[in-house]
């Protein structure tokens, strides 16, 4: 076992590592063989209000900071990633049950995304406006918004912990991170360990390892941060909102999510099926962007249909250390059982499984379904874990509006054998982001990242992380005098 879960099994405040004060603890189990890893003795609304003020007292010098000496910090935690990434990689592997495959994913992303973190320290520009008023000049000033809250969920925690934590530090803020409690060190600790090598200044990151059931909303209600960023599901996102605006926060959420795939009637049948079977299956499912519905022209509906059970029936489903494994465990026993009850709840609709694997503890077999009722809210819902739904549809107008029928809008995908028939099915879907001819599963570092409806507010990634971690200050130059009415 990584010596991660030893050394970093506790709360980081103002650059010391030092056990929570809660009257309990959280307990980090490995998803696959429920061995424990680490306990952690959770932090209180104290801790919670000493990380936020430890980052509020030294964010001021690091927004002062020349921006090519913060950007060496990121430039350095780079390498250390590079250096480290087998014990990083095996972390992700007990802590969340990430297969190989996935913890590669994973890291070339958290990769991709620091190199452009160090890009970030230089980004922000001033500029200078015309006025109607003679002799004055107007500046406005792009400037860090100060501490900024980061709530990470437990799918991808490496990568979306750093995706926020890096780009506000790069751009001069404070941090307090809020790991997910499965995830508390890949999410969480290990972040903190990482910067703080690489010379990362100590009171700017601090990690509280922590319950809503101690702090309640202690941590989005503190005085302290301006800006929430928050990933997880659409019910709780909701709430991060509706604290955030009571309390004159901005927020920025990552939110669930429904996507599509479709195969239109001129795909390339075989390229769509494995398309789709990364799409809905990549870490059991448990991705925002996966493909929870793969809808399908009638007339390749057989083929297809065919060719995809064929392709979900070779999934190996185990250990995620052996490398041949694709499908891994769901994070814990509440979601293998909400898993098993959306199938059930299929079946019981009339649904047909084409596919029906065993669930043992927290390893869920793929399932295929298809026959669910239109009506179904099923077909509405975010599905977190290794179930698809086979969709058959009459043509290009009610592909769209089977694609829309949900309250998400985050990702999808479109296969055509004409690259502009699916630029213009895209542009119909309510979603932040659309693929043509690819899968649904997709982050880059400089793409604006995000989703529509109930799949979010605001968007991360490349100039986009501007908008979300800093903000525009005016100020006036008058050069000579102004005229007064009085």
């Amino acid at each position: 076992m990584s010596s991660y879960f030893t050394d970093l099994a506790q709360q980081y405040i103002d650059g010391e590592w030092r056990p929570g004060t809660g009257s309990w603890d959280i307990i980090d189990f490995n998803p696959y063989d429920n061995e424990k890893l680490a306990s952690i003795t959770i932090a209180t609304v104290d801790e919670v209000d000493a990380a936020y003020r430890a980052a509020e007292r030294a964010q001021k010098q690091w927004a002062a900071t020349n921006p090519y000496a913060r950007r060496a910090v990121f430039e350095k935690a780079l390498r250390l990633v590079e250096e480290r990434e087998a014990e990083i990689s095996e972390a992700i592997i007990a802590e969340l049950g990430g297969t190989r495959l996935k913890a590669a994913f994973e890291l070339h992303l958290a990769k991709e995304f620091l190199r452009e973190a160090v890009h970030l320290a230089l980004r922000p520009e001033g500029r200078i406006i015309p006025s109607p008023v003679d002799g004055k000049e107007n500046r406005v000033y792009r400037v860090p918004v100060g501490v900024v809250g980061v709530i990470s969920p437990f799918n991808f925690p490496f990568l979306l912990s750093l995706k926020s934590v890096a780009p506000a530090l790069a751009l001069g803020n404070g941090v307090v991170l809020k790991p997910h409690q499965n995830t508390p060190i890949v999410g969480g600790t290990l972040v903190a360990k990482i910067l703080g090598d690489a010379g990362l200044p100590g009171g700017l990151l601090n990690v509280v390892v922590t319950d809503i059931a101690e702090i309640g909303d202690a941590f989005l209600e503190h005085p302290v941060p301006k800006v929430i960023s928050f990933t997880g599901s659409d019910k709780v996102g909701r709430h991060v909102a509706t604290v955030c605006a009571a309390h004159f926060k901005r927020s920025i959420l990552e939110l669930g999510g429904n996507s599509a795939l479709v195969v239109l009637d001129d795909a390339d049948v075989d390229y769509a099926v494995d398309a789709a079977v990364f799409s809905r299956y990549v870490h059991q499912g448990q991705v925002c962007m996966a493909a929870n519905r793969v809808l399908v022209d009638r007339a390749v509906a057989d083929e297809f249909t065919e060719k995809f059970v064929a392709k979900v029936k070779t999934l190996k489903t185990g250990d995620p250390r052996d490398p041949a494994t694709v499908i891994g465990p769901v994070i814990n026993s509440s979601q293998a059982e909400a898993v098993t009850g959306v199938v059930e709840q299929a079946l019981a609709e009339g649904a047909t499984a084409l596919v029906r694997g065993s669930v043992t503890d927290n390893l869920v077999e793929p399932c295929v379904l298809t026959g669910l009722p239109a009506d179904s809210a099923l077909l509405r819902q975010e599905v977190f874990g290794p179930v698809a739904f086979l969709v058959p549809f009459d043509g290009e107008e009610e592909a769209v509006r089977l694609v829309n029928d949900t309250p998400y809008g985050l990702s999808g995908a479109v296969h055509t054998g004409d690259v502009e028939r699916g630029v213009a099915f895209a542009k119909r879907i309510d979603t932040g982001m659309f693929h043509v001819n690819d899968g649904t599963v997709h982050d880059e570092p400089i793409v604006p990242f995000g989703g529509e409806k109930h799949s979010g507010i605001g968007r991360l990634n490349g100039d986009t992380m501007l908008d979300a971690f800093t903000t525009q200050k005016w100020i006036s130059v008058q050069h000579g005098r102004s005229g007064f009415p009085f």
